[in-house]
C-alpha cells in the first residue's frame, strides 16, 4: 500500500483518487478551495439553482465504468440520469430553426432535410461518417491510453481526405485542412457551417485553426447522446466525492499546496501553506501546467521532447460568460432543454473570442448563446418558476478585462435579448439576474485533438520526475467531464501497473 497525495479535487483528480483507493492505496486529496468538483459547480439563490460549468454529460460510459470499478453501486443508483431529447435546438441567423433528436443519425438527417431543405441532412451525415473514421483511428490513443512517447505520429490529422470531383478522383491520405475549411468545402450552407463550428467553439477551439479532426466533437455527441443528471452536473461531482469518501479517501479543503517535495530524484510528498509536509510515494497533480511548474520550483516537469504545455492557460483557452436567470412562470411542457442561438456574424464572433491579429479583442455584440432550460424540480423553488442559464464562449481574462462591471452587465443584457429566440417573452419574466464573468480559475480547456503537428495535444500524464503524474483537463486527454474521467483512469493505471502500462484492453 502506497501513500498518494493528490493536488486538487476536480473531476479528474477525484476519478484517480477513487480508483487508487480501491486498489488498496492510502489517498489524501489537498484542495485549496472550499469544495470539490472543479468546474462542476452550482450557484444557488432563493430556491433557484444553476450549473455554472458544463451543463450536460456526454460519453456517460466513462462514469459508468468508474463507478462499476470502484464499488458495488452502479452510477445510475447514485445519480438519476436521463437522456435529453431533443438533444438540442438550433436557431440560425435569419430565423431558421431545427431540433435535433438525441443519438439518432437517421433522425438528425431527416430533421435537417425538413428544416433546411432536401440534401442538407445527407451532406451533414456524410461529414459525420468521415468524423467516425477519425474517431475510430484515435479513440484509443487519445482517450484510453497514456500519451505515446512518439506522440508526433498523432500530429497527422486522421480526418480522411474528401473525394474530389473530376479527373483526379479521391485525394490521398488524411487531410491537413482546418475545421473551417472542411465546413466551407463539404457543407457549403452557412447554417450547417454554424452547426459544425459551434461545437468547436463550445469546447474553446477556433475553427479557423482547429484541425479537421475536431469534427469528432459533434460526432461524439450525436452518437453517444446527451445526458442530464437530476440536480445538475453538480450531482455527478457530489456522487464521485461520496464514492471517494466511501473508499476512505481523505480530503483537506482550504489546504493549499505550495511545493512538491523531492527526495532521491523522485516526488516524495507535498508542502502545504501552513508549513506541514505530507509525505507520499506518489503525487498526482490535478492543476494547470503553470501552477505545476511553480510547485516544482519553476522547473518544468516535462522534457524537451514531450508535448509542451501552453505558456499560460489563457493562451489556448477560452472563458465562459454565464447569466443565471430566475423566471416567474412555469416551464412549458414542450420547452427544449438546450437551445443554441447562433451568431449572425461568425467572423466577428471569432475575432472577439480569439483575436484577428489587428489589436485588442472586442467582445462580439451578438455572440452565439446557449440556453439551458432543465426540466428539474431541484432547480426551482416551485412549479410556478423556472431557472434558465445562458452561456457564451468569450475571450479569457487578460485579452478582455472582465472586471469592468458595466461591460459585463451590457454583455449579459445582450445575451438575454438574444435568448428570447429560445424563450419568447424572456425579459418580462425575469425576477432577478446573476452574471458570472470568466475568471482565471474558470477557463475552459478543450479535449486533445489529433492533427496540426500535435499542437492540440495535452502534456502527458507521466512526467520526467518519477512519482509525479498530471491529471485533469490541462493534461492528456484534455478537458470536459468525460475526458477528465478518462484522465483519472489513465493515471490510476500507470501508478497501479507501472509506467510501461499501455492502457486497458
Amino acid at each position: 500500500m502506497a501513500r498518494i497525495a493528490v493536488i486538487g479535487a476536480g473531476m479528474g483528480a477525484m476519478a484517480a483518487a477513487a480508483r487508487l483507493a480501491v486498489a488498496g492505496h492510502r489517498v489524501a486529496v489537498f484542495e485549496r478551495g472550499a469544495t470539490h468538483g472543479g468546474a462542476l459547480q452550482r450557484w444557488e439563490r432563493d430556491g433557484f439553482a444553476f450549473d455554472t460549468g458544463p451543463g450536460l454529460l456526454h460519453l456517460p460510459a466513462v462514469y459508468r465504468d468508474l463507478f462499476l470499478k470502484t464499488g458495488r453501486e452502479a452510477l445510475e443508483r447514485c445519480v438519476e440520469l436521463s437522456q435529453v431529447d431533443p438533444a438540442s435546438r438550433h436557431v440560425f441567423a435569419g430565423g431558421t430553426a431545427v431540433s435535433l433528436p438525441n443519438a439518432s443519425r437517421a433522425g438528425v438527417l431527416a430533421a435537417l432535410d425538413e428544416a433546411l431543405g432536401a440534401g442538407h441532412g445527407e451532406r451533414w451525415s456524410a461529414l459525420m461518417g468521415r468524423a467516425r473514421e477519425a474517431w475510430d483511428a484515435t479513440r484509443r490513443p487519445l482517450l484510453e491510453e497514456p500519451l505515446w512517447p512518439d506522440w508526433r505520429v498523432l500530429g497527422r490529422d486522421p480526418y480522411p481526405a474528401v473525394r474530389k470531383r473530376g479527373l483526379f478522383g479521391r485525394g490521398k491520405g488524411p487531410t491537413t485542412a482546418t475545421l473551417a475549411e472542411v465546413a466551407r468545402r463539404e457543407l457549403a450552407d452557412p447554417r450547417l457551417t454554424a452547426l459544425l463550428e459551434s461545437h468547436a467553439l463550445a469546447y474553446g477551439f477556433d475553427p479557423r485553426t482547429a484541425p479537421a479532426s475536431a469534427a469528432v466533437l459533434p460526432y461524439m455527441e450525436q452518437t453517444f447522446g446527451s445526458w442530464y443528471p437530476r440536480g445538475g452536473m453538480r450531482a455527478l461531482a457530489d456522487a464521485l466525492y461520496e464514492r471517494c469518501l466511501a473508499r476512505k479517501v481523505e480530503f483537506g479543503f482550504g489546504a493549499e499546496v505550495t511545493g512538491i517535495v523531492e527526495k532521491d530524484g523522485r516526488a516524495a510528498g507535498v508542502e502545504l501553506a501552513d508549513g506541514r509536509v505530507s509525505e507520499a510515494e506518489f503525487v498526482v497533480a490535478g492543476i494547470d501546467p503553470v501552477r505545476l511548474v511553480e510547485l516544482c520550483g519553476n522547473r518544468e516537469p516535462w522534457g524537451a521532447d514531450d508535448v509542451r504545455p501552453d505558456p499560460g492557460p489563457g493562451d489556448r483557452a477560452t472563458g465562459r460568460l454565464t447569466v443565471c436567470l430566475a423566471l416567474r412562470g412555469a416551464r412549458p411542457a414542450d420547452a427544449v432543454h438546450r437551445t443554441v442561438v447562433h451568431a449572425p456574424d461568425r467572423e466577428a464572433e471569432l475575432a472577439g473570442v480569439f483575436g484577428d491579429g489587428s489589436g485588442p479583442r472586442t467582445p462580439c455584440e451578438r455572440p452565439t448563446v446557449t440556453v439551458l432550460r432543465p426540466d428539474d424540480p431541484s432547480s426551482r423553488p416551485d412549479e410556478g418558476h423556472e431557472a434558465v442559464t445562458l452561456t457564451a464562449t468569450v475571450a479569457p481574462p487578460g485579452p478582455v478585462d472582465w472586471r469592468d462591471g458595466e461591460a459585463v452587465a451590457a454583455g449579459a443584457e445582450r445575451m438575454t435579448e438574444i435568448a428570447e429566440a429560445a424563450v419568447p417573452g424572456l425579459r418580462e419574466r425575469v425576477l432577478w439576474r446573476e452574471v458570472l464573468p470568466p475568471t482565471p480559475d474558470t477557463l475552459v480547456p478543450g479535449p486533445a485533438l489529433a492533427g496540426r503537428e500535435g499542437r492540440f495535444l495535452r502534456p502527458g500524464n507521466r512526467t520526467r520526475i518519477p512519482g509525479l503524474y498530471a491529471v485533469g483537463g490541462w493534461s492528456h486527454p484534455g478537458g470536459g467531464p468525460a475526458h477528465a474521467g478518462m484522465s483519472g483512469a489513465i493515471v490510476a493505471g500507470l501508478i497501479v501497473n507501472g509506467d510501461d502500462w499501455q492502457g486497458s484492453t
